[in-house]
């Protein structure tokens, strides 16, 4: 973010962050020792996408060792590689006036009437200055470290104070919403898995229950292997040499980083030259087939919207073709699912390197076969739960996008906080 490129406003300061801002020193006659336990935030509990950070371990002091003090209400930025360029941080909320954090943090304070805390946490926030201080990182691969001079003589835009308190309160509000969406997508997610666990085991008739291999079904239900109603088949690496493509043409290529929600997330699809596709033109998938990933990460299942019907298939992934109707595929999509599925498709993973799931053993997996009628009552439960998730994780996007847009027009004032009409977020 070059600043100077930027008009801004009149009555804008540029400061560097150590003359707006101060770096939380501990006391020299404080001792932490005093207390028999203390507050004490290691770097995972230290939020991405969050305004805070309101949980902590508590610590016996004389476990202390090594640690970085800090005030409740610091704001606490990691400094080391990845979690600063993913940007880790937050500002502290703990139940007592100080605490420790890990050394791979530098807590900040506001100074009265001239810095607000929130404004520095959006700000650093902005990609363009974030770039600009990985990029000044030092130490070992891997070990990179942003250092507190860097970081102090940053220099940023510094609007009056009121201005960063009315900016910090806009862009919190839309944080504050995102963050409703996400909880809001756990607790469906949570409901999805305990109603699957319940639809899978008991059914929607009342029937009574008999002990199976894949544990208890209703009486009426079968069960098969996967071999008997279905052909397993692997997807194609690309051929050596050629490379997928990020703009579109007629032939998509389907990787693991695609799969979502029991089907692909197809903001990020890549594509394959028609020269390419020719040559791994047998290993394609349908939209009646289910896909499940069978390298590094394992499990994950779904089917491909109708749009992508033909589109080719990675080598990390492999498609089960029904050869009977006996069982919907949406069915058999979700089954894999349930987490009685997904720990028996774990134990059959070969754990090297790369995990990786035989098709010899998708083949042998077990599932339940309740009547078709019941198959498609069950299947219309779960899309309708899975179509509230894909809704909410829209809303969440567009909050995203306002955020990640506001966040810079805000920060070069190119847009005015008075301009925004906040009566969506009340």
């Amino acid at each position: 973010m070059n600043i100077q490129s930027y008009k801004l406003p009149t009555d804008w300061q540029i400061e560097a962050i150590k003359d707006a801002y101060r770096f939380t020193k501990k006391p020299r006659n404080l001792d932490a020792k005093e207390n028999s336990e203390i507050p004490f935030i290691p770097m995972e509990l230290i939020p991405l996408g969050k305004l805070f950070v309101d949980n902590w371990v508590m610590k016996p002091t004389k476990k202390l060792g090594s640690g970085t003090y800090f005030e409740n209400g610091d704001l606490l930025v990691a400094k080391i590689t990845p979690s600063f360029e993913n940007g880790k941080q937050a500002i502290a909320k703990i139940n007592c006036s100080f605490g420790y954090a890990t050394t791979e943090v530098i807590p900040i304070q506001e100074i009265e009437g001239t810095s607000d805390k929130f404004y520095l946490h959006f700000i650093l926030l902005h990609p363009g200055i974030r770039k600009e201080l990985a990029e000044k990182m030092d130490g070992s691969t891997g070990r990179q470290r942003l250092s507190k001079e860097i970081l102090g003589s940053k220099k940023i835009p510094l609007p009056p104070h009121k201005e960063q308190q009315r900016i910090a309160y806009v862009l919190s509000m839309v944080q504050t919403a995102i963050e409703q969406q996400e909880r809001l997508i756990k607790i469906t997610r949570e409901l999805k898995s305990a109603l699957m666990h319940k639809l899978f085991t008991e059914g929607l008739r009342g029937e009574k229950q008999k002990m199976t291999e894949i544990g208890p079904v209703p009486e009426s239900w079968e069960i098969g292997a996967i071999r008997d109603i279905a052909q397993v088949k692997g997807g194609k690496r690309l051929p050596k040499g050629d490379k997928l493509v990020e703009y579109k043409t007629n032939y998509p290529y389907l990787r693991v980083t695609d799969f979502e929600e029991n089907s692909v997330n197809v903001a990020g699809l890549k594509y394959l030259l028609p020269e390419t596709q020719q040559r791994i033109r047998r290993y394609i998938i349908s939209d009646k087939d289910v896909f499940i990933s069978i390298a590094g990460t394992i499990g994950l299942t779904g089917m491909i919207p109708v749009e992508l019907n033909g589109a080719n298939l990675t080598e990390n992934a492999a498609k089960i073709v029904l050869r009977t109707d006996k069982l919907i595929s949406r069915f058999l999509m979700y089954y894999l699912s349930t987490d009685n599925s997904q720990k028996e498709i774990h134990s059959q993973t070969v754990k090297n390197a790369q995990p990786k799931l035989a098709l010899s053993r998708i083949e042998s997996l077990k599932i339940p076969i309740p009547s078709k009628d019941e198959q498609e009552e069950i299947v219309n439960i779960l899309d309708t739960l899975r179509q509230r998730v894909i809704l909410i994780q829209r809303k969440r996007f567009s909050l995203e996008e306002l955020f990640r847009t506001l966040l810079h027009q805000l920060m070069t004032g190119q847009t005015r906080v008075n301009e925004i009409d906040l009566s969506g977020f009340k």
